[in-house]
């Protein structure tokens, strides 16, 4: 099976055209580009494929990321997803950006329960335990830091991910942030149920937009 894969949650726009039957990924695309998203996906799909000798006819399956990450992102990927599943009339199937990181590690140190916590600033994170396996444990969080930490020591697993200094103490700011490994969400993507319902956002934290309270106009 040939699958398109697309991580937009982060600063990140990264594509992946994997081959499942081989397990091989033939093409990648994609910049840490911080805004634009939206812009620029449709030229590293392109990329991607070109890099990857493959027309876009023959994609088969479609895996996105769907957070928790970046609000607006998360929705242009999902949204460019879906879109791309309608007209080629395949299915797309969504990973959660914390299995993702998981499955990355696992798959160079196996056999190791691991906690991934990324830094959502603001003094939270964003927290799964996965087992050794790979298979989740836990729900995904966002969670105080120092509930982060109780919910680590908890599980007793390694903590990885853009928080593990600040659940560690050992650092008084979060790691760089990584792009999601964009080969590890074709991976999944490719094990994922395609029967299951559209991918949708994973949001784990309201928008930082509200409404403005009392300029309200009433209606006549």
């Amino acid at each position: 099976m040939i699958l398109l894969a697309i991580d937009t949650s982060g600063s990140g726009c990264f594509v992946a055209i994997h081959d499942s039957d081989s397990n091989v990924t033939l093409g990648t695309a994609g910049a840490d580009i911080g805004r634009g998203h939206a812009e620029r996906l449709m030229a590293f799909v392109d990329a991607a494929l070109e890099a990857a000798g493959v027309d876009l006819s023959a994609i088969e399956r479609i895996a996105v990321t769907i957070g928790p990450g970046s609000f607006t992102g998360i929705r242009v990927g999902v949204a460019a997803a879906r879109g791309l599943s309608l007209a080629l009339g395949v299915p797309a199937v969504g990973v959660s950006t914390l299995s993702a990181i998981a499955a990355a590690h696992l798959s160079e140190h196996p056999a190791t329960p691991v906690f991934v916590a990324i830094d959502a600033k603001r003094g939270e994170a964003y927290c799964q335990a996965f087992a050794a396996d790979g298979a989740a444990v836990s729900a995904p969080l966002i969670l105080p830091l120092d509930e982060a930490r109780a919910a680590a020591g908890a599980s007793q697993a390694l903590v990885i991910g853009s928080a593990a200094p600040l659940i560690a103490g050992t650092a008084g700011d979060s790691e760089p942030a990584q792009p999601i490994p964009i080969e590890a969400v074709a991976r999944l993507g490719a094990l994922a149920d395609p029967r299951a319902d559209r991918p949708k956002p994973l949001y784990l934290r309201g928008p930082d937009a509200k409404p403005q309270a009392g300029f309200a106009i009433a209606r006549a």
